[in-house]
């Protein structure tokens, strides 16, 4: 008698169970699909045709002499926009503008100023003033010499002065010039890290700064999208440049060049991106996948590592 009962509960318990496994089953697969498209479009299809002058004839890139910061400028300067180039050499700058303007016939005009000093706004507004602005990519950043703790840092108090006022004071007094907003169009791409999606020990400034200018960015893009504005946070992992000291490309360390014409299709189509599918993926892996204490644990690994191999390097 309870064998049937059971049964017969069973057989009840069947039909709204299947309905379950059924719905569930769909939602996956719904969900499967949307994030295949998703990443279709944005990985292959991109958006590449954003970015154009008519958003504005002029692009504005910090940083602009070496790296990424010079590869962007070469990528718009490709496009067509007249090219602002803000940084702290001058005989850097009129070298990449001298450059600009024999490859792809563009104007270009240069602001040599120091972010580590908070005084030289004015002179960057008084550079911009008049100007129709379509792209401002905030690419300045100062990292550490070598992975060290954070109280054997040498120059502490200058240290962080410094690494505040780059990292930080630049984008948000950047955002600060009126010229920007005035035309309601317009895209600004401020330069993260990866290493500000979470802490990484013995870089832990530069991580903490990283993090801030992607929570920044994510939240002034809310404010001000609606309003044609587009902001948007990039958060790359290792590229060949001076700051990572790599030398030779890879698939997941790419030349700065490959990362920014990647990087640039995702423009309108994600607020918040490592801009290179490889890192996109990694990305993942590490937020998603990894716990969160595992990574910041081998990171640490990985960074005394760094550490030890440049002492033993400079001596």
């Amino acid at each position: 008698m309870n064998w049937m009962n059971a049964e017969e509960t069973l057989r009840r318990a069947e039909a709204p169970l299947f309905w379950v496994g059924a719905f569930t089953v769909a939602s996956l697969a719904l969900w499967l699909l949307y994030r295949l498209l998703s990443g279709f479009r944005i990985w292959v299809l991109g958006n590449g045709q954003l970015l154009s002058p008519k958003l504005g004839k002029w692009a504005v890139v910090t940083g602009a002499t070496d790296g990424i910061g010079k590869s962007y400028a070469e990528e718009l300067a490709r496009r067509g926009f007249a090219m602002m180039l803000i940084s702290r050499s001058q005989d850097k700058l009129d070298g990449v503008a001298r450059t600009l303007k024999e490859q792809f016939k563009v104007k270009t005009r240069t602001i040599a100023v120091d972010f580590g000093k908070t005084d030289i706004y004015n002179k960057i507004e008084a550079g911009l003033a008049g100007l129709e602005i379509g792209v401002l990519v905030n690419n300045v950043g100062v990292s550490y010499p070598y992975p060290e703790y954070y109280l054997q840092i040498p120059d502490l108090d200058d240290f962080i002065t410094n690494m505040i006022n780059v990292n930080i004071t630049s984008v948000c007094q950047s955002l600060n010039l009126p010229c920007l907003f005035l035309r309601s169009k317009g895209v600004i791409l401020n330069i993260s890290s990866a290493s500000g999606m979470y802490p990484v020990p013995l870089l832990t400034a530069y991580s903490s700064t990283k993090a801030f200018v992607d929570f920044f960015s994510r939240g002034l893009h809310e404010e001000y999208r609606r309003q044609g504005i587009i902001i948007q946070s990039v958060l790359p992992f290792f590229v060949v440049t001076k700051m990572t000291r790599i030398k030779k490309p890879t698939l997941d360390k790419p030349t700065p060049e490959r990362y920014v014409a990647a990087e640039l299709a995702t423009v309108g189509l994600q607020g918040q991106t490592n801009g290179y599918f490889p890192h996109a993926v990694m990305g993942w892996l590490t937020t998603k996948l990894v716990p969160m204490k595992l990574v910041i644990f081998f990171g640490h690994i990985y960074d005394c590592k760094k550490g030890k191999l440049f002492y033993i390097f400079v001596k």
